[in-house]
């Protein structure tokens, strides 16, 4: 009875933080209801909740315990050589658990025709997450250094099998599981997560799973921190560990500086300036970032 006295004190102590704390940027967050703005993320290009690159232990949507919440989201990335645009909405159940899905949408532009496949030939997949947090509140735990931690898993289904098999790639389809840990500190308006995933997607699964290099899944880290300037403005960067699976195609790691934007609850922008590095025969693409998120 002690502990469980104990662990309610410590949310009421979290509570009483968060209304004291009026000069503090992220203390001045609160929507109209539900969660703090923000503290959600944005919409990951995989359809989860977090940043734009890697999935975060937040539950999309701004519902809270005993209430749904929800996003819709549009992404895209233009490079030199390449565009990538993905649509997606995830469902957020009493801040616990996390349904998501999005479609990716990989334009190649000229190298398409270079590749004999023709030129804006499209390379398509499907992903279908799910994230559950097990334990921890990003919100709520500011009197100890416990993080939000959540399990996920990104189920991708490509829709042209045989062009990604015919680069190298073992699998059209292939299963990513993934453990995130979010802390923020209220009083000084900081994020930090660190994300560590099972994966041998290509690309993200863009260009299949597996390949002659590597054929079995790896362990890659992905990280980010973000800092709200204000009440609805927040910068950040990301960086993302990629496998390197396929011979025809060497594959580097992601990064991006960002900033986000939040006039209400319920729309949020954000722009990024993103390197993804070698895709396929294009070396150094770079380019920028663009989401638009509409929720509740």
């Amino acid at each position: 009875m002690k502990q469980k006295s104990k662990g309610h004190n410590r949310r009421a102590l979290a509570l009483a933080a968060l209304t004291a704390m009026s000069l503090s940027p992220i203390a001045a967050l609160a929507s109209t209801g539900g969660k703090l703005l923000l503290t959600g993320g944005v919409s990951q290009i995989e359809g989860a909740a977090g940043g734009g690159l890697t999935p975060w232990a937040v539950i999309g949507g701004y519902g809270t315990e005993g209430q749904f919440g929800a996003q819709a989201f549009y992404t895209r990335v233009s490079t030199d050589d390449y565009r990538l645009g993905v649509t997606g909405l995830a469902l957020g159940i009493s801040d616990r658990v996390e349904l998501s899905v999005a479609r990716q949408r990989f334009d190649t532009r000229d190298v398409g025709a270079a590749l004999g496949l023709g030129r804006g030939f499209l390379l398509e997949q499907n992903v279908y997450g799910a994230k559950l947090r097990l334990v921890g509140d990003a919100v709520l735990d500011q009197d100890t250094w416990l993080p939000q931690v959540a399990l996920g898993v990104q189920h991708k289904r490509h829709r042209q099998g045989d062009i990604v098999r015919a680069v190298g790639a073992r699998n059209a389809n292939g299963t990513d599981v993934y453990l995130s840990a979010t802390k923020l500190f209220l009083d000084s308006s900081f994020l930090l997560n660190g994300t560590l995933r099972h994966t041998r997607a290509n690309q993200v699964g863009i260009l299949g799973f597996g390949g002659d290099r590597r054929a079995s899944a790896s362990l890659q880290l992905e990280g980010s921190a973000a800092f709200l300037l204000r009440r609805d403005l927040a910068v950040g960067a990301e960086y993302r560990f990629k496998p390197n699976n396929l011979g025809i195609a060497r594959e580097d790691d992601w990064w991006d500086a960002f900033i986000a934007w939040a006039p209400s609850k319920h729309v949020s922008l954000t722009l990024a300036y993103a390197d993804i590095g070698n895709v396929v025969i294009r070396d150094d693409q770079r380019g920028w970032y663009l989401s638009v998120q509409f929720g509740f």
